[in-house]
């Protein structure tokens, strides 16, 4: 009686009543582990990244992902989930039995749910947010080395680093401006970030560079009256697939006096291809290419 009293005490109790599930997840994890494995190589891979989604996928590890967070969309067919990459939740992922979860740690809730996963002993790959493309190679070789597809993974780097020569080599290093666009809040990136450096490799000048802070981490919130004052040559919209495209863009107040807008070299950029680091960087570099041509 005294046992049942206590145990209905513990069970009140949020916190412990958490612990106690994390208790037994870890019982059920730590059984699964043992035959998912195969030679030392997971088999049950959950993905809270699209852009680890795209390259485990593109380094022939489908068959090896169980499951990936609510924002991978690609390529076709990948086990989308309710999982959230921004919001992860250790007892949604530990449902499905995984030997190695992929992991973007870009917040204290990331980094306790990495650390309450490593507790019920599954592997975790924690993703850093790169700032140019060393940083991709990294992660796909990582990718490679941990799922058994180091062989696939070196043949993809070097496709990458091949097709990004080739469409640099196409254009001449070019003086002109540009405006990257996020949203419609006129959210843009600098040259300090990964997307930045994609431009910087044909010598384009960031005209968010100039209004960037310390605080922002280089995706600076740009006032309509500096961006056209700014008058950039080239507008990029990465928020196209939003509504945000051309025509629109042209009727925001004072745009029309905008070098690019005048010009019509407003460009629609598909926002999963410029904001991932993953294969289709490689899209990024032709759409700039083309722009520039």
């Amino acid at each position: 009686m005294l046992e049942n009293a206590h145990a209905r005490k513990i069970l009140k109790n949020k916190n412990l009543r958490r612990l106690l599930l994390y208790s037994l997840l870890g019982s059920v994890v730590l059984s699964h582990s043992a035959y998912a494995y195969k030679n030392n190589i997971p088999q049950r891979i959950v993905s809270l990244s699209p852009s680890a989604t795209e390259d485990l996928f593109a380094i022939g590890a489908a068959h090896q992902v169980v499951a990936v967070d609510d924002n991978s969309n690609f390529p076709v067919g990948v086990p989308t989930t309710k999982l959230s990459s921004f919001n992860p939740n250790t007892e949604a992922i530990a449902k499905y039995r995984p030997d190695l979860v992929v992991i973007q740690v870009n917040s204290t809730k990331g980094t306790v749910v990495a650390k309450q996963l490593r507790a019920l002993k599954i592997k975790v790959y924690v993703e850093k947010t790169p700032i140019d493309l060393s940083g991709l190679y990294s992660e796909i070789s990582d990718l490679g080395a941990l799922t058994g597809h180091t062989k696939e993974s070196t043949v993809l780097v070097r496709k990458i680093k091949a097709e990004r020569l080739k469409a640099i080599s196409r254009i001449k290093k070019s003086n002109k401006s540009f405006y990257h666009e996020l949203d419609n809040t006129l959210f843009s990136a600098t040259s300090s970030t990964f997307i930045g450096k994609v431009y910087a490799d044909f010598g384009l000048k960031n005209i968010a560079d100039a209004a960037s802070k310390a605080d922002d981490g280089g995706y600076p919130q740009l006032q309509n009256e500096y961006l056209i004052a700014s008058n950039p040559n080239i507008i990029f919209l990465a928020d196209a697939q939003y509504g945000e495209v051309a025509n629109k863009v042209a009727l925001r107040p004072g745009w029309s006096e905008i070098s690019a807008v005048k010009t019509m070299k407003i460009i629609s950029l598909p926002a999963d291809i410029s904001s991932r680091w993953g294969p289709r960087i490689i899209e990024f570099y032709r759409i700039v290419a083309n722009a520039l041509s």
